[in-house]
C-alpha cells in the first residue's frame, strides 16, 4: 500500500501526450462538476474501465492504474493521483475491465488477471485453506481451461466484461466463458458460486463478438447464422459465413424426456420439500453488509458511495431466511415471514384482487418517486416482478447469492413503503400464485420440463432461449493477438472479422439473459432467463455494439441508430417509454449521428457526428441538480442527501448535447461505470486524426443516406409487383441487376463505415496502411465499378424514365422525404431526379482521394505510410475520373439513341454498348464507294457499325455489318501516292479500306478505333496511339461467310485477322474442335467430335493435323466403334496404324495392325479375326490379303503360303497340331486342289493329286511311301515340308513403325536427315508435351525434365561416356513422348499382338526369335543416327585419351581389356523386358515334352533320402551334412533324413522364381553358392577353394530340392541362350 501512495501522478510532471487524453467527470452527486477533469499520465491512455465507485487505466506500454474507492484494500485513491498496480507490470496488459466491485485484466497471451471484491466468485479463484477469499487484493492469474478436449488445453481470452457479481471472458474461438454467481452467467449449474470459468454452453456453435455486462444481466453480440437455403443460392456467401454443424437437442447424447413433472424453465426448482438455507458466502459477507442489510458498493442514494468508518467495519450476520421474491436489485432485504412458506399454495380466487394489489403498488411507487433518491438507478419494479431473481442459484437462497443491496440509512429515509414487509410479502404471494396459473398459456417463457434420472440434472434442456440446431463447435476463429477492448469491457470489434483481411459483418444478433424485472433483457417481459435468448426485434436492425448500464441496455446500429431498453426512471433510455421492456429507438435530434455508445447506473453517454468533423457528446439519464430544495419532511439530513429536484430538473429525457465536449479534442471512445463518466480524446496534430475522423463521418453519414435511399426507394420498388410489367423484359432485368449492385454498394459501405468506427476506437493499433480503404482497394474498386455500369446500363435503356413514374405511384406521401434525400435540383416536375440519386455514390470516391491526400501529408515521403496512402490516393483519383468518364459516354449513347430512333437503331441498343463517335459528326467514308451511296459509320465500345444507304438525318437505313472489336484489326495505309487519308480495316471474313476527309479525322479515327479495341480487349484503352493495336490476341467469332467454317463460333487465338494458335471451333450441327490453329486452319495438336446421325453417335479424333487436315500420328474412334491409332495423311489413314473393330462393326470383331496407303492396308499386317479364332501375318494390297504370309488358327493349325485377291492361291504348307504336314497347290481358304505331299506324323507320307478342304476332308489320288533308310528323294520332300519358306522376311515387317520414329526424328522418306535436327525435334517434343500434359506423374514430369537436355551426341564414344548413352536410352524407354519411347512402346505392341492369343503357336518361336533380332539391327541403326560416334554392331569402343605420363604407367602394367559393343548387349535390356512374356509362351510350348520328361525325372530323385541322393550324384563324403538345426536345436541326419541337407541354400535358390532379368536369376546363383560354401566350411578344416568336379554335384543336389523353380529356370535359361545368339561378349 505504502509503495502506491509515494508515487502519485502529481510528482511526474508529465508532458501532456497528443492522443489517449482522459477527461472523467461524475453526472450526479455532491461531487458532480459541470467541466471534467483532466487525468495527468506520463503516457497515453488507451483504455478506461469504470466500476460502480473505482475505475482503470491502461497506457501505452501496458501499464495499469487504479483510482476510486478499493474496498479490497481498504484504500480511496483520487482521480488526480491514480495507484500503479505493481504485480501486472511486465504483464504486457491489452485490456482491463471494471465490474462492480471488482477489476479484470487481459494480457496480449490472453491470460487473465482478477482481483477485488470476491464474495460471488467473480474472480474466479478458489478456496484457500478451507475458507473462501471474500476479497482479493492484489491481481492474480485466472486459469480458463477447455476440459472438453483431452487432453485439456487453455483458452486464450481476448474480451473481458465483468458485472457486480459475475465476470465473462471471450476466447480466441468466439466461445462465451463465466464464472461468478447468478442466473445472468447463462449457466446450467445449481451449485453457486461458480468459481472456475466455465463455457457457456448455450452459445456454442455460434460466433460470439462482443460481450457487455449490466449489474444482474449480460448481452452477447453474436453473428447471425445463414439462411437455410443459402448453400443452394450463393455458394461463395456460404463460404464466407462459416458452417455449423447442426443437429436437434433431441440427438445430444445428453438427451432428456419431458414428463409430468415440473422443471422451471426460470431455474426455481418446484418441489415440495425445499430446504431452507442461508447462501454460505452471504453468511461471509460481513465487511460489506451495514445495519440494514445492504451493501454500500450498492446503495443508490448515495452519490459517491462513501460512507462512515463506523458503517465500514459494521457486521451483519444474516439470521433465519431471506424472502426470494424481496430480496430484488437495489431494494430492502427483508427477513422472511413466519408465515410465507404455509401461504405459499394459496392462490388468488379473484383476478380483481391481483389487479387492484398492482394499481396499489402503482400508485404507491408514482407517491413515493419525489422523494426518492436522485442516485437511485433500480426501478420500482425490481421489488415487485422480478420473480426471476432465483436466477441459477440454489433454491434455498435464491436471491441472496445475486443480488445487492443499497444504503439502509437512506432506504430508510427515502423509501418508507421499504419498511413495510407485509405489503411485500403479499405482492410476491400472489405474483408467484399468477405465475403459477400462466404456466403452460406462456410457452416462450415457461415450460413444464424436467429432466429425468439424477445425472440429467446438470444437463442442457430446451428451455427459452436455447438454440436446438447450431451448437457445434464455432466456424469463426478470432485474430491471433487479443482484441483491443473498449472501456467498459466493450469490445471494439462487434462485429468482429474472421481474419484480419476481412471487413466486419453486419448481420448480427443480441442476446440477452440474467435478471429482467426492468425489462433490461429486452424480451417484452419482466422475467429473467437462465440461458442467453436472442432478441429477435433486432435481428435485422446491424448492430455494431451493445452496453450494458446497472438495469438498462443500449444496443448501436451501424446506420447510427440506438436502441435502449430496460429501466427508465431517470430518463437514461432517451424517451419517455419508463420501463421499455422490448428494444425502442432513443430521439435523437436531426442530423446527429452517433457511433459510440456507454451506459452507467442511471444514465447512458453517446458519441455522435455533428454538424462539424470533431465529434460531440450526447447525455441522457440522471443529472446533477440545479436546484435544490431542502426537504421538509427530513431536515436533519445533510444538504448532500437532501437532493429531491423535480423530474424535469434532474432527469435529461431526451439526449442533450454536453458543452464542453468541443474542448476535449477528438473524442475517440467514451466509458461509463456507477455515476461516472470518462472520455478519450486526441489532439489534431498536423490534421491526422481530423481527416480520420472527416473520413469516418463522411462515410457513416454516406451509409445513413444510401440506407434511406434503399428503405423509401430501393427496396419498395423492387417489391413492387407492377415493376415488370412497367418497366419491360429488358430493363426490368437492368432494374434487378441495378438493386443488387445498390445493395452489395450500401453493405460494402455499412461495413468499411463500421471498420473506421472501430479504428478510431483502437488506440493501440491506429496504423494507416491496415485502412479498409487500402487493404481492400480492389474490392472497393470492383464495387463502384459494377455498380456504374448496372447505372449506366439502366439509363441507356430508358429505364429511369419508366421508373419515374413507378416511383410516384408507389412512394406517395413519402415523395417529399425522398426528395429531402436528394442531392440535385427537382426536375421541372418537381419530382426527384433519379438519375442524379443513382448517380451520388460515385461522388465518394472523389471523398476518399481527398482524404487520403490529407493523411499523406502527414507523413515522410520516405515512409511506408505515405507511400501506401500515396499508392491508394492515386487509384482511387484514377477509378474516380474512369467511373466519371463512364458516365458522360452513358449520357452521351442515351441522347444518341433518343435522336436516332428506329428499328435497325433498337436491334443495335444493347445495356452495355456505348456511342464513341460516328461518322455524320466526323467524316469518314467507305474506299471506291459509289457516287449515289450513303455509308454511315458508327463506332460503339464494342463494335464498328457499318450502314449502307444510311440517311441518318432521316434516320432511314437499308442494310447494316456490325463488326466486333475484339476482332478488329486497324492500321494505316502509308502509302501517300493516292492522296487519301485512308485506314485499312481487318476482319476475319473481309477486309476494307475508310477514308477520312482530312489527316487530323484520319489521325482522330485511328486513335478512337485503337484505344476502342484495346480497351475492349482488356487493355484500359489508354495505352493505345495511332499505331497498331495487339496483331496477335484472344477472342471470340463466329463466322457468317461461306467456307468450313460457315456458323462456326471460335474462341481463341488470333493472329491478324486469322485464326491462330489455341482455340475452340464449334459448329451448329455439332462439330467441334478443340486444339492449335496456324494462319487460319487446323495445323499441330487438336481433338475433334464429328456427330453421326445415322448411329446417334458422334465420331472423335484425337491427334496431330496439318493445313486443316488429319496429319500425323493420332487416335480416331468411329461411330461404329471401331477405333483407329495409327499415322494419317492429308485426312487418310497412312503408315503405321491399328484398327480394332467392336461389337457395333458390320463385320465380325477384329483387329490389325499394320502398313496403310491412302487409308487402304497396304503391306505388311497382322489381322487377328476374333470371331474365326484365326490370325493372318503376311503381306496387304488395297484391302485384301495379298503376298506371302503365315496364318495360324486356334486349333493348332498351321499354314504359311501365298495370298491373292484375299484367298489361299499357290504353293503353300499347312501342318495340324499333330505335326502331320501338307504341301501342295491352293485355290482358296484351305481348299487344296492339285500336286502335293502328305507327311505324317510317324514319318510315312504320301504322294499325289490331293483335291477337297483341309477341315472336312481331302480326296488322294497318289502313292503311300514308308521311308525305310536314308534316301536323297526324303531329304528333297523335307525341304518341301520345312517351315518358314513361304513367310514374310523379318527385315521387311514393320517398316512402317521405323518410317514413323524417323519421321519423328525430322528425317525424309529415304531416312537421312540432320543429327542435329534430330534433336532439336526431340526437345521441342518433350517440352511441348510437358507444358500441355496435366495428367503426368511426379515421376514422369522429372523423367522429361532430364530428357529435354540434349545429350553430347557429336563427341567420339569412348568408355567413359558410354554409359551416359545407357543411361540416357533407359530414361526414354520411360515415355512414349520421345521417339525412342515411343519406337518401344510400339514395337511391344505390334510384337505382342503377332504371338499372343491365337499367335502362341510353337511352330512360330524361331520367326520371333528372328523378328526380335531384326528388330535390335534397325534400332540400333536408329541409336547410330542420334550418337554417330558409336561404332558399328561388333565394333570396339577405345578407352579416353590419356596424358603421356599415365600411358607410360600403363606401359608397365598388363594389357588392357577391349570392350566389343554389340546391339544385343546395349539394346536387349531395353526390348527384351517387354518382349519377354509372349516369347517365354513359345518356348514353354516348343520344349512342353521335354519339360515333362524333365520334370518326371526331377519327382523320381526327390524321393530319394538325403544321403542316398548326395551318393548317387556323387557327391564326397566330406561335403555330406552331420547335423541339422531346427528351432535352434541341434539334431543329427540319418540315413532316412529327407530335406534336411543345405536348407538355406536350397531356399535361396527358389528366389529365382521370383526374378525377371538375366542379371538378377544370376545374383540369386552367386548367393546360393554363398550359402553352400558357409554350410560347408565348418566341416572342412581350413581355407579351401571349390573345384569344378566338387561343385557341380552338390550344386545339382540344391537344384534337385529346389523342386518346381528347376522347371522355369530350365526354360528361362533355354530362352535367353536363344536371345543372346548373336551376343559376342557376356559379363557374368
Amino acid at each position: 500500500m505504502e509503495n502506491r501512495e509515494e508515487s502519485p501522478a502529481e510528482k511526474w510532471a508529465p508532458t501532456p501526450p497528443e492522443r489517449g487524453l482522459l477527461h472523467i467527470w461524475q453526472c450526479v452527486g455532491p461531487t458532480a462538476q459541470l467541466h471534467p477533469e483532466r487525468v495527468l499520465l506520463p503516457r497515453p491512455v488507451l483504455q478506461a474501465a469504470l466500476g460502480e465507485h473505482h475505475g482503470l487505466l491502461l497506457t501505452q506500454g501496458g501499464i495499469v492504474y487504479s483510482f476510486g474507492e478499493l474496498f479490497w484494500r481498504d484504500q480511496r485513491v483520487p482521480l488526480s493521483a491514480p495507484v500503479l498496480e505493481v504485480n501486472l507490470l511486465g504483464k504486457m496488459v491489452v485490456s482491463v475491465a471494471a465490474g462492480g466491485f471488482h477489476c479484470g485484466a487481459l494480457t496480449e497471451q490472453g491470460a487473465v488477471y482478477m482481483w477485488g471484491e470476491n464474495t460471488a466468485g467473480q474472480c474466479g479463484l478458489t478456496e484457500r485453506g478451507g475458507t473462501t477469499s471474500i476479497a482479493v487484493s492484489e491481481p492474480c492469474p485466472v486459469s480458463v481451461v477447455d476440459n472438453e478436449v483431452i487432453p485439456p488445453a487453455a483458452v486464450r481470452v481476448v474480451d473481458l466484461a465483468l458485472g457486480r457479481e459475475h465476470s465473462l471472458a471471450l476466447s480466441a474461438q468466439s466461445e462465451l466463458w463465466a464464472w461468478g454467481s447468478g442466473c445472468q452467467l447463462g449457466l446450467v449449474t445449481s451449485t453457486f458460486p461458480v468459481w472456475r470459468p466455465q463455457k457457456v454452453e448455450h452459445l456454442a456453435g455460434r460466433h460470439v463478438m462482443q460481450v457487455a455486462c449490466g449489474a444482474y444481466h449480460s448481452l452477447a453480440l453474436v453473428l447471425s447464422l445463414p439462411p437455410q437455403n443459402s448453400n443452394t443460392h450463393n455458394p461463395s456467401e456460404n463460404m464466407e459465413w462459416g458452417q455449423s454443424l447442426q443437429y436437434s437437442v433431441t440427438e445430444r447424447e445428453d438427451s432428456f424426456t419431458v414428463d409430468g413433472g415440473h422443471y422451471c424453465p426460470l431455474g426455481v426448482e418446484l418441489t415440495e420439500d425445499t430446504t431452507d438455507e442461508t447462501s454460505p458466502r452471504r453468511r461471509a459477507l460481513g465487511w460489506r453488509l451495514h445495519s440494514g442489510g445492504r451493501s454500500r458498493g450498492c446503495s443508490p442514494g448515495s452519490a459517491t458511495g462513501s460512507l462512515s468508518e463506523e458503517n465500514t467495519k459494521e457486521k451483519n450476520v444474516l439470521v433465519g431466511h431471506t424472502d426470494p421474491l424481496t430480496q430484488t436489485d437495489g431494494g430492502p432485504r427483508s427477513h422472511l415471514l413466519s408465515g410465507w412458506r404455509s401461504n405459499k399454495k394459496s392462490s388468488l380466487t379473484h383476478e380483481v384482487e391481483f389487479q387492484n394489489l398492482l394499481q396499489k403498488l402503482s400508485s404507491h411507487s408514482l407517491e413515493m418517486q419525489p422523494t426518492s433518491g436522485p442516485g437511485d438507478a433500480d426501478s420500482l419494479s425490481s421489488y415487485t416482478s422480478d420473480e426471476s431473481c432465483v436466477s441459477s442459484t440454489p433454491s434455498t437462497d435464491l436471491l441472496s447469492s445475486s443480488y445487492k443491496e443499497d444504503s439502509p440509512i437512506k432506504s430508510q429515509t427515502n423509501r418508507p413503503y421499504s419498511s413495510s414487509p407485509v405489503c411485500l410479502e403479499d405482492i410476491g404471494f400472489y405474483l408467484e400464485t399468477q405465475i403459477q396459473t400462466l404456466q403452460g398459456k406462456k410457452s416462450s417463457s415457461l415450460s413444464n420440463i424436467r429432466q429425468k434420472g439424477k445425472a440429467a440434472g446438470s444437463r442442457r434442456c430446451s428451455l427459452p432461449g436455447t438454440p436446438t440446431g447450431h451448437t457445434s463447435g464455432s466456424p469463426w476463429r478470432q485474430q491471433s493477438g487479443a482484441r483491443r477492448l473498449s472501456s467498459g469491457g466493450h469490445s471494439q470489434a462487434a462485429a468482429t472479422e474472421e481474419d484480419g483481411h476481412r471487413l466486419p459483418f453486419l448481420n448480427t444478433e443480441v442476446w440477452s439473459w440474467g435478471r429482467g424485472s426492468e425489462g433490461q433483457l429486452g424480451h417484452g417481459d419482466q422475467l429473467a432467463r437462465l440461458q442467453p435468448l436472442c432478441i429477435k426485434t433486432l435481428t435485422a436492425e446491424e448492430v455494431i455494439q451493445v452496453a450494458a448500464g446497472s438495469h438498462h441496455s443500449l444496443a448501436l446500429t451501424a446506420h447510427c441508430q440506438v436502441y435502449s431498453w430496460g429501466s427508465n426512471m431517470c430518463g437514461q433510455l432517451g424517451h419517455v417509454n419508463s420501463p421499455a421492456m422490448v428494444p425502442q429507438q432513443a430521439k435523437l435530434s436531426d442530423g446527429l449521428r452517433v457511433w459510440g455508445v456507454s451506459a452507467g447506473q442511471s444514465h447512458s453517454v453517446l458519441v455522435a457526428d455533428g454538424d462539424c468533423v470533431q465529434p460531440v457528446l450526447l447525455y441522457c439519464g440522471q443529472q446533477q441538480e440545479l436546484v435544490s430544495v431542502p426537504s421538509k419532511k427530513s431536515p436533519h439530513i445533510p444538504r448532500s442527501s437532501q437532493r429531491s429536484p423535480s423530474r424535469a430538473e434532474s432527469y435529461a429525457v431526451r439526449p442533450t448535447l454536453l458543452p464542453f465536449c468541443m474542448e476535449m479534442g477528438y473524442i475517440s471512445s467514451v466509458c461509463s461505470g456507477g455515476q461516472t463518466c470518462g472520455v478519450l480524446a486526441d489532439q489534431n496534430v498536423m490534421g491526422f486524426i481530423s481527416a480520420l475522423h472527416e473520413l469516418a463521418s463522411r462515410e457513416r453519414q454516406f451509409y445513413c443516406w444510401m440506407n434511406s435511399v434503399r428503405r423509401l426507394l430501393v427496396s419498395p420498388l423492387r417489391n413492387r409487383e407492377k415493376v415488370c410489367p412497367s418497366l419491360g423484359e429488358p430493363c426490368s432485368h437492368l432494374f434487378f441487376s441495378l438493386c443488387e449492385s445498390f445493395v452489395r454498394l450500401s453493405t460494402l459501405i455499412g461495413r468499411h463505415s463500421t471498420s473506421l468506427t472501430y479504428f478510431l476506437q483502437n488506440a493501440q493499433g491506429r496504423d494507416v496502411t491496415s485502412l479498409p480503404l487500402l487493404t481492400h482497394i480492389v474490392h472497393f474498386m470492383d464495387i463502384y465499378k459494377d455498380y456504374c455500369s448496372s447505372v449506366g446500363d439502366f439509363q441507356v435503356m430508358n429505364g429511369f424514365q419508366s421508373l419515374q413514374k413507378l416511383s410516384l405511384e408507389c412512394l406517395g406521401s413519402q415523395q417529399i422525404i425522398l426528395s429531402q434525400l436528394s442531392v440535385s435540383d427537382l426536375s421541372v416536375s418537381g419530382d426527384v431526379d433519379l438519375v442524379s440519386l443513382f448517380y451520388w455514390p460515385l461522388q465518394q470516391l472523389h471523398h476518399y482521394n481527398r482524404v487520403l491526400l490529407k493523411l499523406e501529408t502527414c507523413f515522410d515521403v520516405l515512409t511506408t505510410e505515405y507511400q501506401s496512402l500515396h499508392q491508394g490516393c492515386t487509384q482511387y483519383e484514377s477509378l474516380s475520373l474512369s467511373l466519371l468518364r463512364k458516365k458522360k459516354e452513358a449520357e452521351a449513347t442515351f441522347f444518341f439513341w433518343k435522336t436516332h430512333s428506329g428499328k435497325i437503331t433498337e436491334v443495335l441498343r444493347l445495356p452495355q454498348r456505348r456511342v464513341i463517335c460516328e461518322s455524320s459528326s466526323r467524316s469518314l467514308t467507305l474506299q471506291n464507294a459509289g457516287r449515289f451511296s450513303n455509308h454511315w459509320f458508327i463506332l460503339f465500345n464494342d463494335a464498328l457499325v457499318h450502314t449502307q444507304g444510311a440517311i441518318p438525318s432521316q434516320n432511314f437505313f437499308s442494310t447494316h455489318h456490325v463488326y466486333p472489336l475484339t476482332c478488329l484489326w486497324v492500321k494505316p495505309v502509308t502509302d501517300d501516292s493516292s492522296g487519301l487519308y485512308a485506314i485499312r480495316v481487318t476482319c476475319p471474313e473481309e477486309s476494307f479500306t475508310v477514308v477520312a476527309s482530312t489527316p487530323q479525322e484520319k489521325n482522330k479515327w485511328l486513335r478512337f478505333l485503337n484505344q476502342a479495341v484495346d480497351q475492349e480487349l482488356g487493355g484500359g484503352g489508354q495505352r493505345s496511339s495511332s499505331g497498331l493495336t495487339a496483331v496477335s490476341r484472344t477472342a471470340s467469332y463466329v463466322f457468317t461467310a461461306e467456307g468450313r467454317f460457315k456458323d462456326a463460333q471460335y474462341t481463341g487465338g488470333w493472329l491478324a485477322g486469322r485464326v491462330h494458335g489455341r482455340g475452340t471451333m464449334k459448329w451448329p450441327d455439332g462439330r467441334t474442335y478443340r486444339g492449335n490453329f496456324k494462319n487460319g486452319l487446323e495445323d499441330g495438336y487438336g481433338e475433334c467430335i464429328i456427330p453421326n446421325k445415322v448411329l446417334n453417335r458422334p465420331d472423335s479424333y484425337q491427334g496431330h493435323w496439318r493445313n486443316g487436315k488429319i496429319q500425323g500420328f493420332g487416335k480416331y474412334k468411329y461411330a461404329s466403334g471401331e477405333v483407329y491409332e495409327g499415322c494419317f495423311a492429308d485426312g487418310q489413314r497412312h503408315g503405321y496404324g491399328m484398327l480394332s473393330s467392336g461389337k457395333l462393326a458390320k463385320n465380325s470383331p477384329s483387329v490389325f495392325v499394320g502398313h496403310w496407303v491412302h487409308d487402304k492396308k497396304t503391306g505388311y499386317g497382322v489381322y487377328d479375326d476374333i470371331s474365326r479364332g484365326e490370325k493372318y501375318m503376311g503381306q496387304w494390297l488395297d484391302e485384301q490379303r495379298h503376298g506371302n504370309a503365315v496364318v495360324v488358327t486356334q486349333y493348332g493349325v498351321y499354314y504359311e503360303g501365298t495370298f491373292r485377291d484375299n484367298k489361299m492361291s499357290g504353293p503353300g504348307l499347312v501342318v495340324s497340331e499333330d505335326d502331320t504336314a501338307l504341301h501342295g497347290e491352293f485355290s482358296d481358304d484351305w481348299i487344296i486342289n492339285g500336286k502335293g505331299v502328305l507327311a505324317l506324323s510317324n514319318g510315312d507320307y504320301l504322294e499325289g493329286l490331293f483335291s477337297g478342304e483341309w477341315t472336312t476332308g481331302l480326296k488322294v489320288v497318289g502313292t503311300y511311301t514308308k521311308p525305310v533308310g536314308e534316301d536323297p528323294e526324303i531329304r528333297d520332300r523335307n525341304i518341301l515340308l520345312r517351315l518358314g519358306q513361304y513367310r514374310v522376311p523379318t527385315d521387311q515387317k514393320w517398316v512402317c513403325v521405323f518410317d514413323e520414329c524417323w519421321t519423328r526424328l525430322g528425317c525424309d522418306a529415304t531416312r537421312s536427315g540432320d543429327g542435329s535436327t534430330a534433336w532439336e525435334n526431340i526437345a521441342v517434343t518433350i517440352s511441348t508435351a510437358r507444358r500441355h500434359s496435366s495428367d503426368l506423374s511426379r515421376s514422369q514430369i522429372k523423367v522429361l525434365e532430364c530428357l529435354e537436355f540434349i545429350p553430347q551426341h557429336a563427341n567420339p564414344v569412348t568408355t567413359a561416356n558410354y554409359d551416359n548413352i545407357r543411361r540416357y536410352l533407359t530414361k526414354a524407354r520411360h515415355t512414349p513422348v520421345h521417339p525412342l519411347g515411343w519406337l518401344v512402346e510400339t514395337l511391344v505392341t505390334v510384337y505382342r499382338m503377332t504371338y499372343v492369343g491365337v499367335g502362341s503357336n510353337r511352330r512360330l518361336l524361331r520367326q520371333a526369335v528372328q523378328e526380335v533380332q531384326a528388330y535390335l539391327t534397325q534400332f540400333y541403326s536408329i541409336i547410330r543416327f542420334l550418337f554417330p560416334g558409336l561404332p558399328e554392331d561388333g565394333g570396339v569402343i577405345p578407352d579416353p585419351p590419356s596424358s603421356p605420363s599415365k600411358c607410360r604407367h600403363d606401359s608397365n602394367t598388363s594389357q588392357q581389356s577391349v570392350m566389343v559393343l554389340s546391339c544385343s548387349s546395349l539394346l536387349l535390356p531395353l526390348v527384351l523386358p517387354r518382349l519377354y512374356p509372349p516369347l517365354f509362351t513359345l518356348y514353354c510350348l516348343q520344349e512342353e515334352q521335354l519339360e515333362a520328361q524333365y520334370w518326371d525325372r526331377i519327382i523320381r530323385l526327390n524321393k530319394q533320402p538325403d544321403q542316398s541322393l548326395l551318393h548317387f550324384l556323387g557327391v564326397q563324403e566330406k561335403f555330406w551334412p552331420v547335423w541339422m538345426s531346427i528351432l535352434g536345436e541341434k539334431k543329427q541326419i540319418v540315413s532316412s533324413s529327407k530335406d534336411a541337407c543345405f536348407v538355406s541354400a536350397v531356399e535361396t535358390l527358389q528366389q529365382i522364381s521370383t526374378t525377371f532379368t538375366p542379371s538378377d536369376k544370376l545374383i540369386v546363383i552367386q548367393k546360393t553358392f554363398e550359402e553352400l560354401t558357409q554350410e560347408v566350411k565348418p566341416m572342412l578344416d581350413g581355407d579351401f577353394l571349390w573345384c569344378m568336379d566338387d561343385l557341380l554335384p552338390l550344386f545339382l543336389y540344391v537344384v534337385l530340392r529346389a523342386r518346381r523353380v528347376v522347371s522355369h529356370t530350365h526354360t528361362h535359361t533355354h530362352t535367353h541362350t536363344h536371345t543372346h545368339t548373336r551376343s559376342q561378349k557376356m559379363e557374368w
